[in-house]
């Protein structure tokens, strides 16, 4: 028997490596492809699209906020994956009940690379774990050179409309907007706030507005409503999951960045 702390503090008491998961977070099932356990892995939610093929080979159990119970009971985990935002602390109750249950919880870059080493240890894939921490260390170093004497820009990052709502503080978008030198006009509010768009417009330093590809469908006529409520803002979509997806998806953002700057400045 072996004790395992998750990210919010939990004690999972683990009998010997897991071998049948279950992961109700996205992002993190690419993670587990990334370090090598597909086959281990039973279960996954509707949402888990990386790589594509899974769906095809993977159970689903339901989405991210709403499981089907008797699926999971029926896979017979060793183990289910959650995360404290993705997931509700009913989730998290009803899921601890069938199986040990790990609770991610992530912010910043470090809180990543943490969770990456506790996979390793617990699934036993040490080697792996630390290969991608290594390289997300060296992309991560390369992208702050490249951005240390870059201009700071004001920007707002939505991701909901009806009703309109962004990235506010304490989370992982925050965290990387911060690393790009992207200020986010709405970081005094916590999580993800509506916004009254009549309010935003009196903001005449804002450069930037971000329209995130998930988890709303954000098309161009999107776009040309928030126009009207800037002084002259650039309106740029940008790939959702290279802003909200912890885990190994960081090993492609900071090469997205680099182009996201690079338009930011042509648009």
């Amino acid at each position: 028997m072996a004790l395992f702390q998750d990210q919010i503090s939990r004690v999972l008491e683990i009998e010997k490596t897991p071998k049948r998961i279950i992961c109700l977070v996205p992002s993190l099932t690419e993670l587990l492809i990334d370090l090598g356990l597909e086959d281990f892995i039973v279960g996954i939610t509707k949402f888990c699209v990386h790589p594509e093929y899974l769906k095809q080979t993977k159970t689903i159990v339901g989405g991210t906020k709403s499981i089907h119970v008797d699926a999971l009971k029926a896979l017979n985990p060793d183990i289910i994956l959650c995360n404290k935002e993705e997931n509700s602390k009913e989730i998290v109750k009803v899921c601890e009940e069938i199986a040990p249950t790990h609770v991610s919880d992530i912010y910043t870059i470090d809180d990543t690379l943490e969770l990456i080493k506790m996979y390793g240890t617990l699934f036993s894939v040490e080697s792996k774990a630390l290969e991608i921490i290594e390289k997300i260390n060296t992309e991560l170093s390369g992208f702050k050179v490249f951005i240390k004497n870059k201009e700071l820009k004001k920007v707002a990052y939505f991701i909901w409309r009806n009703p309109w709502m962004a990235a506010g503080n304490s989370t992982f978008i925050n965290h990387l907007l911060q690393l790009n030198k992207f200020e986010n006009i709405y970081q005094h509010i916590e999580r993800y706030p509506e916004i009254n768009l009549e309010e935003m417009k009196l903001n005449t330093q804002l450069n930037i507005i971000f329209l995130s590809s998930e988890p709303y469908p954000f098309k161009k006529e999107h776009a040309a409503e928030l126009e009207k409520y800037t002084h002259n803002a650039k309106v740029i979509f940008v790939d959702g999951e290279l802003f909200s997806w912890y885990g190994s998806r960081l090993l492609k953002a900071f090469d997205y960045f680099k182009t996201l700057h690079k338009r930011s400045i042509i648009l």
